[in-house]
């Protein structure tokens, strides 16, 4: 394997710099924080700003040694004060002048006894002189050991310490990142930049990212669960740039379990993947669940071997998803979630988002002043969203926003009405542009490269290609985000830069039938079937098609069924398609495209539980349009499934509820005790006989020990029947427990992780985060 350069060697020259003075004051105050508790170890009290006995924001508390001092030695152990002073300009120099009414009243603290050392903590720099007069003058107050530690001691102090750097992650988009990190690592982040580099700046530590970054740690795996627009995806891409300085990882943004396991490297222990939306963007998407339940023991075994694995969800899709992922052999999924949901986020952490957001924004200076008294209003709406904060720090989507309080209060309460008027506003080539990147499978390749299709769709729109490429540029930041292409693996392009964008450009073209047909004339088959909703209410908005445009819709998936017979994972998105997102009305209207459609569904197999067959017919048996002949042929095969696999299915998943009635039901439970009973022990040797050493034993034969289990419920009440399966299943357990005694018990996990305890800051200043907003 090759060998990597050390990491932390500096590539470039000098001492590194970090844009301090872009900080806010609070935000400099908490970095001042990590400093001392990831630095120097030290706890902390705070006090408000308006009755703080003149420590004037600063930290109160007693001195303990650190084991690893960096700029203090020989601190005494008395009460210390640690004095936080920020400036907004760039390159300032601090004069003793400006300390003037500190000195005032450190001389009172140290009167009370509350002030042995005094820390003084700045973003400007410090001239020795002044540094020596600042010193001499506290020891005159009676401070017993003055300290004075400038803006650069600050950035070096970023630079030499990682754990300091994960958990201030801010500071990766403040610097030259190739002065604290080797050239691959450099060469992932400046690729990871291009994604993040607006969220690192304007990222808020909260404690959903601290438990994220522990359960991390200590378990090599987190699942991100959360309402749309609450933050997953960027405590996620933090992680990723976390994972390549603190823990020395190469970092994957994989779109699904099929992509994780592809690169990852056995060899490689120190693998970090990323995966967005991982069961489905705006709603639960089943090959996506399904593939991750055929994976998912390798994804274990990457984990067990030392890589971390973030996956992000919105909550709801992930309830949906659940019942497939086996987490009765994976306990991880159900044990280390760290749920990121709004009401996590206190109003303190509200506060400082919704600043960063307005104040690193695109807002002119007196549009921020206006808006500066009524963010705390903002701040506290229910609910709060810090994507809705991100473009309210945006002209581009407050042209028509009242700077008052009820006006942006009731912005941030109801996004998706301002989102519909900003595209209603938008040019024909910003339309077409925002068209052609919905309509792209997973992203709008760049080079623009147009097929008929497209062409026909932009020209209709009234827009050109030279239009589009302008508008694709100007819409970068904003409504688009660019990914440059990393290595062969990617390609370079467009695509929403937030799922709710994406959300409510499809309502925006669902309110025009005539712009809406238009648009799924050029929607290729697999963006038709993921994209488009043909009558359900369920949450998770795609594009909404009218009732007048069902038969056209129709008409273009009955020509294009056979394309997704080529591929299993293409049939799984026509299968959720007609299981999800068609109404009755819809499903009427295809079958009498296709009368041979529902005839087809009846030919299905194990396992019944998961067949998606199954869900397809019980949405034509809830329409009307499943009839007697197919419903007895439907009848006989499962007869034969729960017999021959054996396969229980039919017992447990909702669908089957709808299928069978009480007399299908009773039919069947007689056929498994005629034909299965008795037949158990020839069932066990098939199972053991087709048994793949390679295959997990847990996974294997726990499938077999659900559907007897399962069986064993059902026949309760015969006393026979139930012994002759707890026999089975006991034999299940010895032949998991026979394989497993075969190989090696002890697994070893690759790499050590490391227990980091964690602080929470809590602030209550009487000054006002948004103070300095408009400054």
């Amino acid at each position: 394997m090759t060998d990597h350069p050390r990491k932390g060697t500096v590539a470039a020259p000098g001492s590194p710099d970090f844009a301090l003075h872009t900080l806010g004051w609070r935000a400099f105050q908490d970095l001042c924080a990590a400093v001392l508790r990831e630095v120097w170890a030290q706890s902390v009290h705070t006090f408000a700003d308006s009755n703080d006995g003149g420590r004037d924001g600063a930290f109160y508390g007693t001195w303990q040694q650190p084991p690893d001092p960096i700029g203090v030695q020989d601190v005494p152990d008395g009460p210390f004060v640690l004095q936080c002073k920020h400036t907004k300009k760039a390159d300032t120099t601090l004069a003793p002048s400006d300390l003037d009414d500190e000195f005032a009243k450190v001389q009172a603290l140290v009167e009370r006894g509350l002030c042995g050392t005094y820390v003084l903590l700045t973003n400007a720099r410090v001239s020795g002189t002044s540094e020596a007069t600042i010193r001499r003058r506290l020891l005159d107050a009676g401070v017993a050991y003055p300290l004075v530690l400038d803006g650069q001691w600050i950035c070096d102090t970023i630079a030499t310490r990682q754990r300091l750097r994960m958990f201030v992650p801010r500071v990766y988009g403040l610097g030259d990142l190739s002065q604290i990190l080797d050239e691959r690592a450099y060469t992932q982040a400046q690729a990871l930049l291009g994604y993040l580099r607006e969220e690192l700046a304007t990222f808020v530590v909260t404690d959903a990212y601290r438990r994220a970054v522990q359960a991390v740690q200590d378990h090599g795996f987190v699942l991100l669960l959360g309402e749309p627009a609450v933050g997953k995806s960027v405590i996620a891409a933090t992680l990723a740039m976390t994972a390549l300085d603190a823990w020395g990882c190469l970092t994957v943004n994989a779109h699904d379990a099929e992509g994780l396991v592809r690169h990852w490297n056995p060899h490689e222990p120190n693998q970090f993947f990323w995966i967005d939306d991982a069961f489905g963007a705006v709603r639960h998407e089943q090959q996506l669940t399904d593939s991750w339940s055929r994976h998912m023991r390798h994804v274990m075994t990457a984990v067990r071997g030392g890589a971390k694995v973030v996956l992000t969800s919105r909550d709801y899709i992930y309830r949906d998803a659940r019942p497939y992922l086996k987490e009765y052999a994976y306990p991880l999924l159900h044990e280390q979630q760290v749920v990121v949901d709004v009401a996590q986020l206190p109003l303190h952490e509200r506060r400082q988002i919704l600043y960063n957001h307005i104040k690193l924004g695109d807002q002119p200076r007196e549009v921020r002043t206006k808006m500066k008294p009524h963010l705390d209003a903002a701040a506290a709406t229910e609910p709060f969203h810090p994507e809705v904060a991100r473009r309210l720090g945006h002209q581009a989507f407050t042209g028509h926003l009242e700077l008052t309080n009820d006006g942006i209060t009731d912005f941030a309460a109801r996004p998706t009405a301002f989102l519909r008027d900003v595209y209603n506003e938008l040019g024909t080539d910003e339309k077409a542009a925002l068209a052609l990147t919905y309509q792209a499978e997973e992203q709008l390749v760049a080079p623009l490269s147009l097929d008929p299709p497209q062409t026909d769709v932009i020209t209709r729109l009234g827009s050109n290609p030279a239009g589009v490429s302008r508008a694709l540029q100007a819409l970068t930041g904003t409504f688009l985000r660019f990914t440059s292409a990393a290595n062969n693996d990617t390609t370079a392009g467009w695509s929403f830069r937030h799922p709710t964008l994406q959300e409510g450009f499809a309502e925006f073209m669902a309110a025009d039938p005539n712009l809406l047909g238009i648009f799924i004339t050029g929607l290729n088959w697999k963006t038709l079937l993921t994209r488009i909703d043909c009558g359900t209410e369920e949450r998770g908005t795609l594009l909404r098609v009218p009732s007048g445009l069902y038969p056209a819709v129709a008409k273009r998936l009955r020509n294009i069924e056979a394309e997704t017979r080529r591929h299993w994972e293409d049939r799984r998105l026509w299968y959720a398609f007609f299981a999800t997102r068609c109404s009755n009305d819809f499903l009427k209207v295809y079958t009498e495209h296709d009368p041979e459609f529902p005839k087809r569904m009846a030919n299905v197999w194990s396992f019944l539980d998961a067949t998606h067959e199954a869900k397809v017919l019980a949405r034509l048996y809830q329409a009307g349009l499943h009839e007697p002949d197919e419903h007895q042929v439907l009848l006989t095969r499962v007869a034969e499934l729960a017999v021959d696999t054996p396969d229980a299915g039919w017992l447990r998943r909702t669908e089957w509820k709808i299928l069978l009635n009480d007399i299908d039901r009773n039919e069947l439970i007689e056929q498994v005790r005629k034909k299965l009973i008795p037949n158990l022990q020839h069932i066990l040797q098939e199972w053991e006989y087709n048994y793949d050493s390679s295959d997990d034993p847990q996974d294997y034969y726990g499938q077999l020990e659900k559907e007897l289990s399962t069986y064993k419920r059902a026949f309760e009440a015969d006393d026979q029947a139930a012994a002759a399966l707890d026999r089975a299943l006991a034999e299940v357990q010895r032949l998991i427990e026979s394989e497993y005694e075969d190989r090696d018990p002890e697994r070893s996990d690759g790499y050590t992780r490391e227990r980091h305890g964690s602080t929470n800051w809590t602030f209550s200043h009487g000054r006002s985060v948004f103070d300095d907003v408009d400054i």
